[in-house]
């Protein structure tokens, strides 16, 4: 038993990209194992992450370059808008690139 939990995996991680310019798209998906690769990587490179588990399933059934669906524009705003800010930055200072792992 103490090992499961020594061995407790994320169920789901997507990255996010986001230009500015268009709707950000999915860049990297992934559960159990290779979520916790995507999480392990974006700590490494200070990505912010935002943990929401119901979401980050909705999004890790899409593809690769996908964009998100419109009806989540608003949630994914609100969580861009968050990790901008945490960072000291606004859309505009992002250079036209972004990415966020939820």
């Amino acid at each position: 038993m103490k090992e499961q939990n020594e061995r407790h995996s994320s169920s789901a991680a997507v990255a996010l990209k986001y230009d500015g310019e268009k709707a950000p798209t999915i860049t990297a998906t992934g559960t159990y194992e290779l979520a916790d690769e995507i999480i392990r990587i974006a700590r490494e490179h200070n990505v912010p992450l935002y943990e929401n588990a119901e979401l980050a399933g909705i999004l890790a059934r899409l593809s690769l370059n996908d964009e998100i669906p419109e009806n989540l524009y608003r949630v994914i705003a609100e969580i861009l808008a968050f990790a901008f800010h945490i960072r000291g930055r606004t859309p505009e200072d992002a250079g036209g690139d972004s990415t966020e792992t939820l």
